[in-house]
Order: C-alpha cells, then structure tokens, then sequence
C-alpha cells in the first residue's frame, strides 16, 4: 500500500480562475448525473458558478492534492445565497454577524477526486472563519447532488426550492446550520 498524497488548502486567488472554471464545471456536469436529467443539468450550468466576489473578499478556498485542485468552495459574508458571477438577482449588501447567517457558497469537487475529504475540509474552514467572525449560523443552497455531504455535517433542509432560470426547472434545498 503506498502513501496517500496529503490534502492541502490554501485561500484562492484571481490567478487561479482558469484552473478553477474547468473544474467547477465538471463537478456541475458531472457528479449531477442520476439526480438530475440532462436539460436540469444544462439549466443548472445557468444557475451555478463562481461569484469571484468571494475570492477578492478572501473567503474562497481551493483544496489541492498534489498540485492539482481537487476543489473549491467559500463562505460569504454578502446576502447573496447562490450563483455566479453571470448570474441574477446577486446582492453584495453586507450581513450582520448578530442578525444573519453567513452563506456557504461555490463548493465544487472535482470528479476525478470526490470521497476523498475534499467538501468537509472546504466546509470546517469555512465554518471556523465564519465562526471567528462572530457568525452563529450558516445557510447553502445545496443541489440534490451536494445534500448527503451537508447532512452529514449537520445541515438541515429549511426550505424545497426550484430554479428555472436557466430553462429546465433544477430542485434546490435551501439548508442551515447553527455553529456551536
């Protein structure tokens, strides 16, 4: 048996959106497959994305095994719940620790490195900084596909929720955790 190659993190930059693109859209095309039919995961592709907001706010994160991006995902201090840069409706307004949860944004694995603790240590960075920030709860819009990793880490469905913005009507689930 060999040595496993470590699982490393590190904030992400606007340098790395060329290699962050090929890998968000193969988790959007790819690990939706038998949750979703294939005009859902086209609408999907419409509705899903990076918001670069998170990166130049500093809260996205990349996960990496060795030297490649085995993910990514973010935490956002912005009303915004979900979507992209090309996406409608985002809104950058600032959010009250005391008040509102922070969102969980953006988490995409790559297919070609999934069960391997990519989405759980994305997710524990992103609830610790939130967390120090004086955040008490969290709040995603999580695909069918991404809902057993945050049930696991102890999310729950608030809402069933549908998005037809990019044709095909995609189920959502609006989901929230409060952090101990």
């Amino acid at each position: 048996m060999g040595i496993s190659t470590p699982l490393t993190s590190r904030p992400a930059t606007l340098d790395d959106l060329p290699a962050l693109r090929p890998v968000i859209a193969a988790a959007i095309g790819e690990l939706q497959k038998g949750f979703l039919d294939e005009a859902q995961i086209r609408s999907s592709q419409a509705i899903m994305g990076l918001d670069t907001q998170l990166i130049e706010d500093g809260t996205y994160y990349v996960a990496e095994i060795g030297g490649q991006i085995a993910g990514c995902g973010g935490w956002s201090r912005r009303a915004t719940l979900y979507g992209g840069d090309h996406s409608a409706g985002r809104d950058a307004v600032l959010l009250d620790p005391a008040t509102s949860p922070a969102r969980i944004r953006a988490m995409y694995t790559s297919p070609d490195f999934t069960r391997r603790g990519v989405g759980r240590l994305i997710l524990s960075l992103c609830e610790e900084a939130a967390a120090a920030e004086g955040f008490g709860r969290l709040e995603l819009m999580a695909t069918l596909a991404g809902e057993p990793l945050y049930r696991s880490a102890g999310f729950e469905v608030i809402e069933q929720v549908t998005d037809a913005t990019g044709g095909a009507p995609v189920p959502l689930l609006k989901m929230g955790k409060t952090l101990s």
